[in-house]
């Protein structure tokens, strides 16, 4: 059996260069300032010699971003061979080439837009695919593993700490993180992370996913569609997520800060073990800053 992680496997590196850069500006008083922003760029992808989308991101990560991009529009399947990934950062495009043709364009004749801070999509088929997906019911939470999870993201070092104005994604197992993904939208963090564990062959039934972001119908979708079967947030929740989430027996819980949290789906796979009363709740400041940026 393989050694446990203890760091993460790809972390967010808020001091790389590319990512962020100071804007001189003035603050309430009129005093002059300096402030960090995130950058921002397009990604036009490509499907071997098709055009598909151009996605606005940070640009870290290109090729996660890409194959877990089409892996959760079903334009890549599971079992397609990839025979290459080719990133021309100075004309901002990636392709993505597979051994078969794909069927994309019958997909995208039942697009649907969506809700949300990216280019969201979700097509017809992947609701009939929803219907079928069988998420792992031996699955558990331990509140124990969320406390510790939570504390470790918030203090985590990030563009989120750093800039702010970005979301985060994290793939984790009890209360390690394995891989946390930032963006501008919370669908490009999350399609790296679907990204990254397709082409490192990363088993889904033992992993717990946290985001930053709302916690709506296609959050729950893609999660579901990884086969992950606990998804968290410390944010909130849209009816149509909580419903789906029910349907597919997903474990959804949001609003998850300090010692509180709220789960509206999926109860039985969480396990209350943490003793509340040695818990501290979310430090004023953090509060503060996660209510501006949700």
């Amino acid at each position: 059996m393989p050694t446990p992680m203890t760091e993460p496997r790809i972390r967010p590196t808020p001091d790389d260069p590319r990512l962020s850069r100071l804007v001189a500006g003035v603050d309430q008083t009129g005093a002059a300032i300096e402030t960090s922003v995130v950058t921002e760029r397009p990604l036009t992808l490509f499907l071997n010699a098709r055009e598909i989308v151009t996605m606005m991101t940070i640009g870290d990560h290109p090729d996660l971003l890409a194959v877990g991009y089409l892996l959760n529009q079903n334009m890549l399947k599971t079992d397609d061979e990839i025979t290459a990934i080719e990133h021309a950062e100075d004309i901002d495009t990636i392709v993505v080439r597979t051994k078969r043709q794909t069927d994309y364009e019958d997909k995208l004749k039942k697009k649907t837009q969506t809700s949300g801070c990216a280019q969201g999509t979700v097509f017809g088929d992947l609701m009939e695919e929803f219907d079928r997906i069988e998420l792992n019911p031996d699955a558990r939470l331990k509140t124990s593993w969320l406390y510790a999870l939570t504390k470790k993201i918030n203090t985590e070092p990030s563009l989120y700490l750093k800039a702010g104005a970005i979301h985060g994604c994290v793939l984790a197992q009890e209360d390690r993180i394995l891989v946390y993904m930032e963006d501008v939208g919370r669908h490009n963090a999350v399609d790296k992370i679907a990204g990254y564990m397709f082409l490192n062959g990363i088993e889904p039934h033992d992993k717990l996913f946290y985001t930053t972001g709302r916690l709506t119908s296609e959050m729950v979708i893609k999660t579901v569609k990884m086969r992950i079967p606990i998804l968290l947030s410390r944010s909130g929740f849209t009816a149509w997520g909580v419903d789906l989430a029910t349907k597919a027996g997903l474990t959804l819980v949001g609003r998850a800060r300090g010692k509180r949290f709220v789960a509206l789906a999926g109860m039985n796979r969480i396990v209350f073990d943490a003793d509340l009363s040695r818990m501290e709740d979310e430090g004023r400041e953090h509060r503060r800053k996660g209510a501006a940026e949700d």
